[in-house]
């Protein structure tokens, strides 16, 4: 599903807090309201929702701080007020409800990588050549294109953004840092 979102490149809200060069890292956390957000009631996760993406990543002019979609103000079910959304990379790397931004100089601990390590990467790179633990990555199929009968289609290294974000990871391996 491709989603119609609103916002502007995360890059032009980092620069205007001029990070030094000891930012090596940038970490987001989520709101933590159980009250409101029934969910986090449950041990799933430790709560707040953390997150995080190397410096080099956050300043990808791709990388985009979310304010709306559909032409409408980011409704909460969708990660008002701010989201983030970093198009290469899986999902749950783009932490919903944004509270704190922080720069860092060592990898922080995010939220799936603490509860579920041997599932869930730090880098989160679509990559159909490294399989998730309990199924593969090589195919997709898109929401809304004909429904749960449609054949699959591979899957495209970082998501179709090759030519614009692989080199950020040229010399690593990318099954070791998945």
């Amino acid at each position: 599903m491709v989603i119609p979102w609103m916002g502007f490149s995360l890059s032009k809200l980092l620069s205007k807090v001029n990070p030094t060069s000891k930012a090596k890292f940038v970490a987001f956390e989520s709101v933590y309201d159980p009250e409101q957000m029934k969910g986090q009631r449950y041990p799933v996760l430790n709560w707040p929702y953390k997150e995080g993406l190397r410096i080099d990543e956050a300043m990808h002019p791709l990388t985009t701080v979310v304010t709306g979609l559909y032409n409408k103000e980011l409704p909460n079910q969708n990660g008002a007020p701010l989201r983030i959304f970093i198009p290469w990379k899986y999902g749950f790397k783009s932490a919903k409800s944004i509270v704190k931004i922080r720069f860092l100089e060592k990898e922080p601990v995010n939220s799936w990588g603490r509860s579920a390590p041997q599932e869930y990467g730090f880098y989160s790179n679509v990559n159909p050549l490294v399989d998730h633990p309990r199924w593969s990555q090589a195919t997709e199929r898109r929401i809304g294109e004909d429904g749960l009968l449609t054949k699959k289609r591979k899957t495209l290294m970082f998501n179709g953004y090759e030519a614009q974000v692989a080199s950020m990871y040229t010399g690593m391996d990318l099954k070791k840092f998945y």
